[in-house]
């Protein structure tokens, strides 16, 4: 997944002629905390909502400040694991998109990133949930995915949550079976120690939310 097929269809971009309450309209209305300024398909950077505040802008134009905007971007070509660690870096809601010659393509936004990732990883299709918890040290997908395989499912996508400084890990499958037990079974006799499961759509639901929370915390937003 590209930089390109991320881009929102409906975040603006204001001008640097505008005032920063055009910009703040803008934020407050799609939940964002950024906005890019562009002036005929020039990318001139990033206006924040604390830049605006701790500069007074709500009166006055942009362009005013724009050697304090921000200039961090993505171009198209750029792979999504990119977009996320320089939005995860720099700690911002949306990050413009600019083509070969520089001109603004668009922007992506962190909720559009998010729900990317969701589709990426398969949590939308019929299938169950199983989160192991384990040493660092024992953690192999290939052995993993070959007990999943023996017993009738297969390994749709993988996550690792580790917290810093621990020498434990979750790793959460995402499998493509509702039917689970047989799986199960034989997780308990390699001696697996089995966190959570989930089969059912509330069950998934609750989890899907609870990590998009998460990945939201994670990104700092």
């Amino acid at each position: 997944m590209l930089a390109e097929k991320l881009i929102s269809e409906v975040i603006p971009a204001v001008k640097s002629s505008e005032k920063g309450q055009k910009a703040l309209s803008y934020m407050d209305l799609y939940r964002v905390s950024h906005i890019p300024v562009v002036d005929n398909l020039e990318y001139l950077g990033l206006v924040s909502d604390k830049l605006i505040y701790d500069l007074n802008l709500l009166d006055e134009p942009i362009k005013k400040v724009l050697d304090k905007l921000d200039t961090s971007h993505a171009h198209k070509g750029e792979h999504i694991f990119e977009v996320a660690m320089v939005m995860y870096k720099l700690k911002l809601s949306v990050l413009p998109v600019l083509d070969a010659d520089h001109y603004y393509l668009g922007t992506i936004t962190l909720y559009d990133l998010a729900r990317r990732f969701a589709r990426l990883f398969s949590l939308q299709e019929i299938g169950g949930v199983i989160i192991l918890e384990m040493n660092v040290q024992d953690y192999s997908l290939v052995q993993i995915s070959k007990i999943v395989e023996e017993n009738g499912g297969n390994v749709l996508s993988s996550f690792l949550d580790r917290k810093p400084g621990s020498r434990r890990l979750d790793v959460i499958l995402k499998l493509d079976k509702e039917e689970l037990s047989p799986i199960i079974q034989a997780f308990n006799r390699f001696n697996y120690q089995i966190k959570a499961v989930y089969f059912d759509n509330s069950m998934l639901d609750d989890l899907y939310n609870d990590r998009y929370e998460q990945f939201m915390k994670y990104m700092n937003i």
